[in-house]
């Protein structure tokens, strides 16, 4: 019998205030201004356990409104036998490496934009479970990779003693493999690859493609700055169909001196033609950012911008946003 030991309770929580502008020029949704507010707390639990493994359970919860579940996930640490993690919602390493370039406020597709063209690694980041080797070290490279496996890409984590339906063209199983090398000089490279099989569609004996992506990056640091440079492709399957493949870049530096951090970004999308539909116009968005920390004080400011938004040539965005948060 197993048995935990020395259980770790703690709570943390962040208050994150905006005033945002906005101005999309083919749509009044997207355009006017606003103050908005988020309010986070995360709850973690440690122990260790009698034979030396670590187990961590780890809940993100937004309190705007009704009380939401933002991310959460449990980690078994086996020592030299590396790493188990259940992802609930979020938490895998595949996700976490869809755009690692540096930026003082946030991504600059993360919420400064109507489209979301970061894409790697959200299908099999809810409802799965990562294996991650214990760190290597090699002539001062530190090596670290990871597998996970989805049983049903693309859904959400089912409750307890649950199943997700596999409905037509839905409900195929994912599996997400990454690589990450990262030398004491400071640069690192990495990549992953994620597969998304099928599943079947309205006739059971008729199989559909499977959906791959994949992503590779290099990224420099040396004191306070950062820069990094990344690919991502997506080979796409709709419904029971072939997609529009995506292919997508990410560019980033940041400088830290001392409270202060500025950072300017760039990312681009093309939606290639398929079939007789043709390409897309390459979407391009830019970001530039700031954020002074005066303790557990920040305040941040974006100014970012979208040309041919959604592949719309013609249809720019445009956003400025004002943060203040506090740690606590």
């Amino acid at each position: 019998m197993v048995s935990a030991n020395a259980i770790e309770y703690t709570m943390s929580g962040g208050l994150l205030s905006t005033y945002s502008t906005a101005d999309d020029s083919l749509s009044t949704v997207n355009s006017g201004n606003g103050i908005g507010t988020a309010t986070d707390l995360s709850f973690n639990a440690s122990g260790e356990l009698d034979n030396g493994f670590t187990v961590d359970y780890f809940m993100g919860v937004d309190t705007h409104k009704a009380l939401s579940n933002t991310s959460s996930f449990m980690t078994v640490g086996m020592g030299s036998l590396g790493t188990i993690r259940v992802n609930n919602d979020s938490g895998s390493v595949a996700n976490s490496i869809d755009d690692v370039t540096p930026h003082a406020y946030n991504e600059t597709w993360d919420g400064l934009a109507p489209t979301n063209i970061s894409f790697f690694g959200n299908q099999t980041t809810e409802g799965s479970i990562d294996y991650r080797i214990a760190p290597q070290e090699y002539m001062g490279v530190t090596v670290n990779a990871s597998v996970t496996y989805d049983p049903s890409s693309g859904s959400a984590a089912p409750a307890k003693a649950g199943v997700t339906s596999a409905a037509a063209g839905k409900g195929g199983s994912g599996q997400a493999y990454t690589l990450q090398l990262a030398h004491e000089s400071g640069l690192s490279v990495g990549g992953g690859i994620e597969e998304l099989d099928s599943n079947h569609s309205i006739t059971i004996s008729q199989e559909i493609q499977d959906e791959s992506r994949a992503t590779g990056y290099i990224k420099y640091a040396m004191g306070g700055l950062v820069v990094a440079y990344q690919e991502s492709y997506q080979d796409t399957l709709v419904s029971t169909t072939e997609g529009a493949d995506l292919e997508a870049e990410y560019f980033g530096v940041a400088y830290t001196m001392d409270d202060l951090t500025l950072s300017y970004a760039k990312a681009e999308q093309e939606t290639k033609a398929v079939s007789n539909t043709v390409a897309l116009s390459t979407e391009e968005q830019t970001s530039l950012q700031a954020a002074y920390t005066m303790g557990a004080m920040t305040v941040s400011a974006a100014t970012s911008k979208t040309d041919n938004t959604a592949g719309t040539a013609g249809r720019d965005y445009k956003e400025n946003t004002l943060a203040v948060s506090f740690a606590f």
